[in-house]
Formats: structure tokens, sequence, C-alpha cells
């Protein structure tokens, strides 16, 4: 499949977690990120094109904010199982929505862990 990213990602050197902001439940990890999009790693597969309220929880480690969290929407765009840990999927989200203030605060956590 020919790759269709305008912008390219890039690896996330920091264990970000992120939540289903209506469940409360981990959704996973951030393993790869740009300014429109990142790729999570987690042990459930999601559906293409959903749209979630996702939040990542501002931990001091990322100390680029005195909020607790930031809440945006992501749509799932792929899926796909691990080829090694079949109880892993790897899936791509684009993010949809974000308020200005979270925006200025997620380029700040990408600016200082993405390599």
């Amino acid at each position: 499949m020919a790759e269709r990213r305008t912008i390219p990602r890039k690896k996330f050197a920091y264990y970000l977690r992120i939540l289903n902001d209506d469940t409360q439940e981990i959704f996973g990890h951030m393993v790869e990120c740009s300014e429109t999009g990142f790729q999570l790693d987690t042990t459930v597969p999601h559906p293409i094109g959903k749209d979630y309220y996702l939040r990542v929880e501002l931990t001091p480690d990322l100390a680029v904010a005195d909020r607790p969290f930031i809440i945006f929407i992501g749509q799932t765009k792929w899926c796909k199982m691990d080829e090694f840990e079949p109880n892993s999927y790897h899936v791509g989200f684009q993010i949809l929505e974000i308020m200005p203030d979270d925006r200025e605060i997620f380029l700040s956590i990408l600016k200082k862990f993405a390599k």
C-alpha cells in the first residue's frame, strides 16, 4: 500500500497513555506521532472510521501545563494485528478536533518527546 501521509510521523520516546474519555479505560499508548495523527499500540482492535473522545493525562513529567489532561476527537484510520504478538494491535488515528489550547499542549509534548 502506498504511503498517503503528508506529514511524516516520528517515534514517540515516552510512555504516553491514551484513555477513552467516555469510559476512562486505557485505550493504548502512543508509539508514533505527528501534528495531525498518531499510532497507538493496544490490546484490542478498533473499528476503522470510528470517532472517539480521547484523553491524555498530563503527568508532572510532561511539565507543559497546569492542567490535568487534554481531550480531543480522534478517528481510526487503520488497524492491524502485530505480526509477532497476536494479542497486540497497531492503530492509526487522525486528530479531527482539538481545542486551540489543548493543541498547543499536544504540540509541546511532541516537541519534547518525539524523535
